[in-house]
């Protein structure tokens, strides 16, 4: 993959029945290839604890801060783009802090659903 064109890298754990559903789907939509999904468990390098990565969805794009939660689904969004308008909507502060309080309750569920995929 072309560095030039990357924008954003993803950090994602390849042991989650959800996260490579998510990931796939993601993958699928990346039509500009502007995306480095990074495997947690494959890499050999993590900018944060790999138990800290787990925790929360984290990225970064080139050249900024790592982010987590809906900002960082906002900026993987705005790369990809069929969802970019959900993340440029994303850019309004209360529309942010409506998709992160959605996050955390979605947290909550999680293990529920990381269960029933692994059925």
């Amino acid at each position: 993959m072309s560095t030039q064109q990357i924008r954003i890298a993803v950090w994602f754990d390849s042991q989650c029945p959800l996260c490579i559903r998510e990931i796939a789907l993601m993958r699928r939509l990346d039509w500009f290839k502007r995306v480095d999904f990074i495997d947690i468990y494959t890499t050999q390098t993590c900018p944060l604890e790999p138990q800290l990565l787990l925790q929360r969805f984290h990225v970064q794009e080139i050249n900024g801060p790592i982010i987590s939660g809906a900002a960082a689904f906002a900026a993987l969004w705005r790369q990809l783009p069929l969802l970019r308008p959900i993340g440029e909507l994303a850019r309004i502060p209360t529309v942010l802090k409506v998709l992160e309080w959605a996050y955390i309750k979605f947290l909550a569920y999680r293990p529920k659903l990381q269960r029933l995929l692994s059925s």
